[in-house]
């Protein structure tokens, strides 16, 4: 039973890398769940000040994500328009991967940005930039947290295994 939940645990970990690049899929929060899984369904137990505290950076970078390709656009001189055109982008994008991801949220705030300052390219591409920028920084914080989670998971499983295997060697 924990051979499974730890190929149950490890492909959210993967999957949670995954959903860092792909926008709609929470990865840190994926990443996350697999290391409860593993905390609470195997016989590997993490520290609470662990646990608690990547709550809470998951909770943070969650909140980030959403917030930071918003504010790209407002902080390069978007609007509303703006705004919508990245998210409208970023979707649109999905169907195009990988370069879809990174051209939708650029498009799609260039083009929100041109309806809102009527045929001001500069400022549009400024926009633009922005929304890049948030898109890029988002991805990045997303991409770090959930490689952590992973990256620890795999010494924390494999140092405890050869924790256990030297202790079972001492008693022979």
């Amino acid at each position: 039973m924990t051979l499974l939940i730890l190929i149950i645990a490890f492909s959210l970990l993967l999957l949670g890398l995954l959903g860092s690049i792909i926008p709609g899929l929470p990865g840190p929060p994926i990443s996350y769940l697999a290391v409860l899984l593993i905390h609470f369904f195997t016989g590997t137990q993490f520290s609470s000040s662990f646990l608690w505290t990547w709550a809470i950076v998951v909770a943070i970078v969650f909140v980030l994500d959403y917030t930071l390709q918003a504010w790209g656009v407002n902080k390069f001189g978007g609007g509303r328009k703006s705004t919508i055109g990245t998210f409208v982008g970023l979707f649109l994008g999905l169907l195009f991967p990988p370069i879809g991801l990174l051209v939708g949220p650029f498009a799609g705030a260039f083009l929100g940005a041109l309806s809102e300052v009527k045929g001001d390219n500069t400022r549009a591409f400024k926009v633009a930039i922005g929304s890049f920028i948030g898109f890029i920084t988002g991805t990045v914080l997303k991409l770090g947290v959930s490689a952590a989670l992973l990256s620890y998971s795999i010494f924390y499983i494999s140092y405890r295994h050869e924790l256990e295997k030297s202790e079972q060697e001492k008693l022979k």
